[in-house]
């Protein structure tokens, strides 16, 4: 069986952070959020990993990561640009690029094994990839049977800002029915409300299940998201704002019986950087889990 790759979604331009939160640092010895990803998935099985990035951050990425990586595991990068879509469906207009499910799209010609994909700045703990890892190995890569980590909603949210997030329906056989993405996702006197699609801030249970864009796939997925894809550019591709996220393909998939999908549980604690005040409580947890020996001092 091969080893699962990790596809990294680190195209991302951090308006709300004010900067490139992919490649900022939280310890002493300067490690990225993203580092700690990709230890814990070299230590659970991990054969290669891909970065999706734009251009415009290749040599800043490539420098940054090259050096520390080589011999430890396999590293591809792919871009992921407004223009790499059909030339019918290209609109001057387009200012930021198409989501996070356009981004999967690019790294088709790279993947040819089960894989896992993953926000590039957010902390998902060592756990959650021992448990992708381990779903992973077992699912025959010609099937549509596809995973991903749930999250409580109430340990993904951040004290400075609103936050993205997939709200997931699931089954008693521990299988997703249906994600819906919320945009906007805050903390509102002491509760959690998400903003609907007429701005009207409607309450949502804290202990709710959430996709944060730890997904695990096999290649049937790229098939099927391409068509998907092409719907969806054929609606949008006027509308300057429209994005294909990667819960919108999963839903899609899921509520027409296409394919199925595991919620895949474990204790390990999740944490990320939406604004620039995370960084503090970020920092201090990465301290934390190093002085509890959960990680060496020097990863690399």
């Amino acid at each position: 069986m091969n080893n699962p790759t990790l596809v990294v979604l680190a195209a991302g331009v951090g308006s709300r952070y004010g900067g490139l939160k992919q490649l900022d640092t939280f310890s002493p010895q300067g490690d990225t959020i993203l580092d700690f990803s990709i230890y814990d998935a070299i230590q659970a099985g991990f054969g290669k990993v891909v970065f999706i990035i734009r251009k415009s951050i290749e040599d800043d990425f490539k420098a940054f990561f090259n050096k520390k990586l080589e011999g430890k595991i396999e590293v591809e990068y792919v871009f992921q640009e407004i223009e790499n879509i059909p030339e019918k469906f290209k609109d001057n207009n387009r200012q930021k690029p198409w989501g996070t499910g356009h981004a999967l799209l690019m790294v088709k010609d790279a993947v040819n094994e089960n894989f896992a994909v993953i926000n590039a700045d957010d902390f998902y703990g060592k756990e959650a990839f021992e448990v992708m890892a381990e779903s992973l190995k077992t699912i025959d890569k010609n099937s549509n049977k596809f995973n991903m980590m749930g999250y409580v909603l109430k340990n993904t949210v951040s004290d400075y800002g609103f936050v993205s997030r997939g709200e997931c329906q699931v089954n008693e056989s521990g299988n997703l029915t249906g994600i819906t993405e919320r945009t906007h996702i805050e903390k509102v006197d002491g509760g959690l409300k998400f903003k609907d699609e007429n701005g009207d801030l409607i309450p949502i249970s804290e202990e709710t299940i959430v996709s944060m864009n730890f997904f695990g796939f096999t290649p049937k997925y790229f098939e099927l998201s391409t068509y998907l894809f092409q719907n969806f550019l054929e609606e949008n591709y006027k509308d300057p704002k429209a994005e294909f996220f990667i819960p919108l393909a999963v839903n899609h998939l899921i509520v027409n019986n296409i394919a199925t999908m595991e919620v895949l549980k474990s204790n390990a604690r999740w944490f990320g950087v939406t604004y620039k005040q995370d960084k503090e409580y970020v920092t201090s947890e990465i301290q934390k889990l190093k002085e509890a020996k959960v990680y060496p001092e020097n990863l690399w």
